[in-house]
């Protein structure tokens, strides 16, 4: 095995994937590393909607970089059928969130006029109107919202082919290659420590879902991160076609080939554990089944689960990890991974060369999530562990690496460089008034 490379990405999910793919572009070498197999995590357990409207109740960053993102991918899966030689299964045929309540239906109804006013294509419709376009809705519904232009991929296909691609096009892969930790010397990231021995890297990009934080616990800094457990079925019918992916507050319903239809996801913060309950197969069914009356006689597929990572305010974290050179983290997308993934990917592979050439050049200034600020609004009080910790002076000594000069004798000189270091920082390191991947930063 090679050594050294240009970019160390860990995580072989359809995120780390995503990265490696456009990293390698960048005309780097790129090593991407997986401790189990390629795409065996969160990523194999989404239902692969594309639902940059649908999934956002508010407009703002996030809510563009979707729409960029979805916007992405009719020319990617050309892209990646011709570099990788798989198809991703991209559809687009539309999605209605369907309202349960008289309460639901008037905050959709103001959602609507609101995307309209952005320009999006959005419609409001009555259940007739609903019906039409898919038969096999139930009856007891106060009305939908259709995006004509929301889709859906294979999830697994796509996993594989920014992979299959990333090493097509010249990227090393290791599967089945425990990382135990990242490597700092003086402030800087230079490799990682894995199973198969010490491999060093100019960049290192965490992109392994929850497993980031334990990561970056291990270099001092606390990452504000937890998995939400989300359970999934699926059933088959050849006799009864789906043709339009239902969304609604109880659980999503998703047509795919074969007369396959899956149907997720219950939602279990903080939970470990990937069994699948019976509670949370009842609780999916009893809400499908009131959106999809024929549900409930089509034939029983299989079951399964994943632990998709989020933050309390459930934006994602992307950019570099403050006060140590090198490190980067794309975590965070809790459920949608899939559909950020390509604009996730080309961003930071963007923002990883352009460090790169602002190091060459002396020029350190480096972006992310983590040196913005917040912006006003109704989340802007929500904090995050280190942003707290940060701004009440507690516990600063656990939140960033020492400097190697704080091991000095000199107590009150460490702590004056402590402060110093955070004069010129915003300390909220994870609101959100931009993204270092931004839509607009995406050509």
């Amino acid at each position: 095995m090679k050594k050294h490379y240009d970019v160390i990405v860990v995580g072989g999910g359809v995120i780390g994937g995503a990265i490696a793919y456009y990293s390698v572009q960048k005309q780097k070498s790129v090593l991407l590393l997986e401790s189990n197999e390629i795409g065996s995590g969160t990523s194999q357990a989404a239902a692969g909607m594309l639902g940059a409207q649908s999934e956002m109740n508010e407009l703002g960053p996030l809510f563009q970089l979707a729409l960029k993102s979805r916007s992405m991918f009719p020319q990617l899966a050309e892209e990646l059928k011709e570099c990788s030689g798989i198809d991703i299964g991209l559809m687009i045929q539309g999605l209605l969130k369907v309202a349960t309540s008289a309460e639901q239906a008037e905050h959709y109804l103001q959602l609507v006029n609101i995307q309209r006013q952005y320009g999006e294509v959005v419609e409001w419709l009555t259940g007739e109107e609903a019906s039409k376009i898919e038969p096999l809705l139930g009856k007891k519904m106060y009305g939908a919202m259709y995006f004509p232009n929301e889709g859906q991929v294979l999830a697994s296909s796509l996993n594989q082919a920014f992979v299959q691609g990333a090493r097509r096009l010249g990227a090393i892969v290791r599967e089945y290659t425990n990382i135990h930790s990242v490597i700092i010397e003086a402030g800087r990231a230079v490799g990682v420590v894995t199973s198969s021995g010490i491999v060093y890297g100019d960049q290192i990009v965490l992109a392994t879902g929850n497993g980031s934080k334990t990561l970056l616990e291990a270099v001092g800094i606390q990452l504000d991160l937890y998995p939400v457990k989300g359970e999934c079925f699926s059933v088959i019918s050849q006799d009864v076609v789906l043709n339009t992916t239902i969304f609604s507050e109880g659980c999503y319903l998703v047509p795919k080939q074969g007369g396959k239809i899956v149907v997720g996801a219950t939602m279990r913060e903080r939970s470990y554990d990937r069994t699948v309950s019976m509670s949370g197969m009842l609780e999916l069914l009893d809400n499908a089944v009131r959106l999809l009356p024929s549900l409930a006689n089509m034939s029983f597929h299989k079951t399964w689960s994943g632990l998709r990572p989020q933050t309390p305010d459930r934006l994602p974290i992307m950019g570099a990890v403050p006060h140590i050179q090198g490190l980067y983290v794309a975590t965070g997308h809790y459920r949608n991974g899939i559909l950020l993934s390509p604009a996730t990917g080309k961003g930071m592979a963007e923002l990883l060369d352009k460090d790169a050439k602002h190091e060459c050049g002396g020029d350190e200034k480096r972006e992310g999530r983590f040196d913005v600020k917040r912006e006003s609004g109704p989340d802007a009080k929500r904090e995050s562990g280190l942003d707290e910790k940060l701004q009440s002076g507690r516990d600063v000594n656990h939140q960033i690496s020492v400097h190697p000069a704080d091991k000095q004798d000199n107590p009150d000189a460490a702590v004056e460089r402590k402060q110093s270091r955070y004069r010129d920082i915003d300390l909220s390191p994870f609101g959100l008034e931009r993204f270092a991947v931004t839509a607009a930063q995406l050509s």
